[in-house]
């Protein structure tokens, strides 16, 4: 899973329907990469300011949406819950914008908060680095949610502020927990008989998983429309081309559905994607897929000679650690 999070900063509109009026807003800005600001809606530039020669941008009235927004120099980007009649100040440090942003006026409260959340999104990104344990790994991230809802337990917070962030940290959390119960589920598989697959092979005839017994088998479920899974495309055909002629089985298995079979066997022949290539028999509630768990893709899995689950939750292609964790294996 991704090791940050994404609450406010998805960049989501959630006033869709709020009415228009004025407010006001000024920054000072230390170390400037250039002499304009730029402030950001969900569907185009709001306002851009002007510096003079000491970086500071005057006040200006123009008019907003209650809504969240960016704010970028053009390299840093903070984010900024803007609505009528606030008259906002904010300053910050262009060599670090995440660590020194902050804001005085009507409307600091919120935008503070918002600052808070995203430097805490940085550094849960660092403390998960080193964790592997994908429950252990779940588990922190949920209890670093819980740090942000202790955030918002300021009266003063703007009430749809408040509804808007904390229904988007329960949402968050509630997916934290889905994935706490697969990793649970997935980790639980290691060490036992893998279910079993019989799918349509690209290349004609059904593969079954007994199929590839004496071999590792590493398996790619995937799917055309999913832009991270073909991201991971060209890793997977290095990759394959690197291990050739090892005791390597490579199964990708397309979860599409069946009114894009053609599309699938086009784009394997159009990209010339290696390995096994498979049609899964009832996209994400074929037996295979949901004996797994798998609710999101790409997933990869890794399956030893004797058809035991070796990693229910294998590293990607494009992750060093798989070549790491191959090399291992191919020593035994």
């Amino acid at each position: 899973m991704k090791k940050t999070l994404s609450i406010v900063f998805l960049f989501v509109s959630a006033f869709a329907f709020a009415q228009t009026g004025e407010m006001k807003f000024s920054a000072k800005v230390e170390n400037r990469r250039n002499d304009s600001l730029i402030i950001k809606s969900q569907t185009g530039i709001v306002k851009v300011l002007k510096s003079d020669a000491n970086g500071n941008f005057k006040s200006v009235s123009f008019a907003v949406k209650p809504d969240f927004y960016q704010i970028t120099d053009g390299t840093g980007v903070a984010v900024l819950y803007l609505r009528e009649g606030i008259d906002l100040s904010m300053t910050m440090d262009a060599k670090d914008v995440l660590a020194t942003v902050a804001f005085k006026g009507t409307g600091e409260r919120e935008n503070n908060t918002l600052a808070a959340f995203n430097r805490d999104n940085k550094e849960i990104g660092q403390k998960l680095d080193g964790i592997k344990d994908p429950v252990l790994l779940n588990k922190t991230i949920d209890g670093m949610l819980a740090g942000m809802e202790k955030r918002l337990e300021d009266s003063a917070l703007n009430k749809d502020f408040y509804t808007i962030i904390s229904q988007q940290i329960k949402t968050q959390r509630q997916q934290i927990a889905g994935m706490i119960e697969q990793a649970g589920k997935a980790e639980k598989m290691v060490g036992n008989p893998s279910p079993s697959f019989a799918y349509e092979n690209h290349k004609g005839g059904i593969t079954k998983l007994e199929d590839l017994k004496g071999k590792y088998v590493y398996i790619d479920v995937w799917a055309t429309w999913c832009g991270p899974c073909r991201a991971e495309i060209p890793h997977l055909q290095k990759i394959e081309e690197d291990y050739h002629g090892k005791k390597i089985a490579f199964v990708s298995i397309s979860i599409d559905e069946m009114k894009n079979h053609d599309k699938w066997k086009k784009m394997v022949e159009e990209k010339q994607m290696g390995g096994i290539q498979l049609f899964a028999d009832n996209n994400w509630s074929s037996a295979f897929v949901q004996a797994f768990g798998i609710n999101s893709i790409p997933r990869f899995l890794l399956i030893d000679p004797n058809g035991n689950v070796l990693n229910a939750d294998a590293p990607r292609p494009s992750d060093p650690a798989l070549r790491a964790e191959f090399d291992k294996l191919l020593k035994k």
